[in-house]
């Protein structure tokens, strides 16, 4: 079933979601929907916020972008990235990697259409999380993965894009933010 997708200004983007205990068959329906609801939107990634849920659960599938490098090791070993796609984080927990630079690369998000910016993030993380499952999930990922990881991560903490973003670039964007947060604000007042 497709989700509605919240945009800036909806409070529930700003709440730090609640840790998942148990993969029960409703947030199995969750992680399903938030997928379908990824692709028809043609997005890579996904947080429970997004679709007006303050839970510790994201959805990311980088499948669909040739044009951005993504790593993953697992154990210390090279994975395929499409292999272990689509990715469900549940109660992530993600750290840079040890010496690990910062990159910096446009990002845009689901809850701010047609927004994009240079944001700069550590180019390699360590993720541990539980999967769909329920399982353990333990990995070093770099490049778009990393990003998006960190991305949605941070939505499940409140923490929005803008929010890592140069004070220059927020300025150059801010008309465009307040204009949505605006709008936002004026379709939940109905």
């Amino acid at each position: 079933m497709l989700l509605t997708i919240v945009k800036y200004g909806t409070p529930v983007l700003r709440q730090k979601g609640t840790r998942i205990e148990a993969v029960t068959p409703k947030i199995q329906q969750l992680i399903t929907d938030m997928l379908e609801t990824t692709y028809a939107h043609k997005g890579i990634g996904l947080a429970a916020q997004q679709v007006g849920l303050a839970l510790q659960v994201t959805v990311i599938d980088v499948r669909g972008v040739t044009d951005r490098p993504c790593s993953l090791e697992i154990h210390g070993q090279a994975v395929d990235v499409n292999s272990f796609m689509p990715l469900v984080l549940i109660n992530p927990d993600v750290k840079p990697a040890r010496d690990a630079a910062d990159a910096t690369g446009p990002e845009g998000c689901l809850s701010f259409p047609e927004i994009f910016a240079d944001v700069t993030r550590p180019a390699v993380v360590d993720v541990k999380a539980l999967n769909e499952r329920g399982e353990s999930l333990r990995f070093r990922c770099g490049g778009l993965l990393a990003r998006a990881v960190q991305h949605e991560t941070d939505h499940l903490h409140g923490i929005l894009f803008i929010d890592r973003m140069d004070r220059a670039t927020k300025e150059q964007l801010r008309s465009e933010l307040e204009m949505l947060q605006a709008e936002t604000k004026a379709m939940l007042k109905k």
